[in-house]
């Protein structure tokens, strides 16, 4: 008689289950709070081809991350599934699996920045211990198939005296091989749920300790000081759809390769100003909060934004101007880079000239007038305009680095992308979206265009392959931002083609031409397909 190899499968699902969820509580007990899982994902993301982490980008926005996830997840279960197949007639390899599992998550975790190097041996160990026991176990109380008797089932109630049997071998216990299928099954449920309640704990754990609410640390930041003279935005084009002047921090797009907002203790935190430079520095938060700061409006972007994507956004940044801290650090004459450090392990270089041309450098560490929220960088981060954030936007900053141009390069270079990545001049339809069906009679398209650093002076329409249209512009904050435009549209009742083009302040048309973000960002015209009902 036989065990039935779909609950055997089962049997391994359910303990792959109860690994995963025993590394997740576990590695909650760290400082960092990263699990292994998220190491896994970081793994995979740092060796895979940058045209392929585009297209996933591409596919799944900022959802990206949650999916790699729960596709590790996934293949975890389903390698569960297969070794409880194998287990069920050799179960002398249930242990050396687990085993290698826990190798990889250690390989793994010990190269992650954001891992406790004990908690992750601590986890991987716990979590292959955890797996090998409840397979074993839940593979003994499978029912076998076959008309069972009661005198078998007498036969394998328990004797009066326990066997002791090494691990590697086979164990018979008590009720193996019993029962009915029901009572396996519930057996197994119950497991799972257990499984993903020590899941859940591990997060909840983690996330509390990550202080989600308080920027990261045990306790709120200090706040920043005000900056005199900081106008609020103006009111803007006034139509229902538009992209405001100034984007809600909430609606902000987040785009990076953290799999865990990286922990910050503001006690311990230091930024480190080194490399090429005539005096290193050092810096507290509270150093830094307490030195002159500015507070700009900058529009930024990432190299990953599509044509008429929405990887793109603007906020008032309040920070140090980077010429304050390359000054008192002073730089020499081979620190032709800055490459900003992330507590995660990312890193990102540009020019220093950069820094010093008059655009908006910043050591930033505010965001809309609060400190920087966890996901956009908290302590410190920079933002330098007419960049794409890829080449400049390191979030999470422990270290600013002077390097010869040519000797380093960040984190996405390795992987495909431009080493410079300046901002490409860029419009977009928001109004009526895609697809949109539109009643006849007056309305109109608007969206947003930009140029950080040169700024736009023109923006133009153009319906069904006709003559291009000169559309109204918004108001400027600043070259550096987005501008809104918006042209009044008395549409016929059928489908539409609608076209953008804009124009910078250099008089530079924006190029028809398509190309694809990699390596250094998409161009092409915006273009919409509009229903308009009569």
């Amino acid at each position: 008689m036989k065990q039935n190899p779909l609950l055997a499968a089962l049997a391994g699902t359910v303990s792959a289950a109860v690994a995963l969820g025993v590394g997740e509580l576990l590695s909650a007990l760290g400082t960092p709070g990263q699990s292994l899982v998220g190491s896994v994902a970081g793994e995979v993301v740092d060796r895979t081809p940058g045209a392929i982490i585009h297209s996933a980008i591409e596919a799944l926005g900022t959802n990206d991350k949650p999916v790699l996830l729960t596709i590790i997840v996934v293949v975890c279960l389903a390698l569960g599934a297969l070794m409880g197949v194998l287990g069920r007639r050799h179960q002398r390899v249930i242990a050396p699996v687990f085993g290698a599992a826990a190798l990889l998550g250690i390989g793994a975790g010990l190269h992650d920045p954001l891992t406790s190097r004990w908690v992750v041996v601590l986890a991987a160990l716990g979590a292959a211990v955890a797996g090998t026991t409840t397979l074993r176990l839940l593979l003994q109380r499978i029912p076998v198939d076959g008309s069972e008797t009661r005198s078998e089932a007498a036969e394998s109630e328990p004797r009066a005296t326990p066997i002791t049997v090494p691990i590697t071998t086979p164990i018979t216990v008590p009720g193996a091989g019993t029962g009915s299928r029901r009572s396996f099954l519930a057996l197994s449920g119950a497991v799972g749920v257990g499984a993903v309640a020590l899941a859940a704990g591990g997060r909840a754990l983690s996330n509390r300790s990550t202080g989600l609410t308080t920027g990261g640390s045990a306790t709120p930041p200090p706040p920043l000081p005000d900056v005199p003279g900081v106008p609020s935005a103006p009111a803007g084009l006034a139509v229902d759809g538009i992209s405001p002047l100034i984007t809600p921090t909430a609606e902000f797009y987040r785009i990076d390769t953290a799999f865990t907002y990286p922990k910050v203790d503001l006690a311990s935190w230091r930024l480190r100003i080194s490399g090429l430079v005539d005096r290193p520095l050092e810096f507290s938060y509270d150093e830094l909060v307490a030195m002159p700061q500015v507070n700009i409006p900058v529009t930024i972007a990432c190299v990953s934004n599509n044509v008429g994507g929405e990887l793109v956004g603007t906020a008032y940044w309040q920070g140090i101007p980077l010429t304050t801290l390359l000054d008192a650090a002073g730089v020499q004459p081979g620190g032709t880079q800055i490459v900003g450090r992330s507590i995660d392990g990312f890193s990102a270089g540009f020019p220093t000239a950069a820094a010093n041309d008059g655009r908006t450098a910043l050591l930033a560490l505010g965001m809309n007038g609060e400190p920087l929220p966890l996901k956009h960088g908290f302590p410190a981060r920079l933002i330098v305009e007419g960049l794409y954030g890829y080449v400049s936007a390191t979030k999470w900053l422990r270290a600013i680095e002077l390097a010869d141009w040519n000797t380093v390069n960040g984190y996405w270079v390795p992987l495909g992308w431009s080493k410079e990545g300046p901002v490409k001049l860029q419009s977009r339809i928001d109004v009526p979206r895609s697809g949109e069906t539109v009643t006849a009679g007056m309305s109109a398209i608007a969206g947003v265009a930009w140029a950080p650093g040169i700024g736009i002076s023109r923006v133009e329409v153009q319906i069904d392959n006709g003559e291009w249209q000169t559309a109204e512009l918004g108001p400027e904050l600043t070259d550096a931002t987005w501008r809104q435009w918006m042209l009044p549209w008395n549409p016929a009742a059928g489908r539409h083609t609608l076209r953008v083009r804009a124009t910078d302040a250099t008089g530079r048309v924006q190029t028809a031409d398509v190309a694809p973000v990699e390596p250094d960002g998409a161009t092409g015209h915006h273009t919409r397909q509009v229903t308009v009902r009569g």
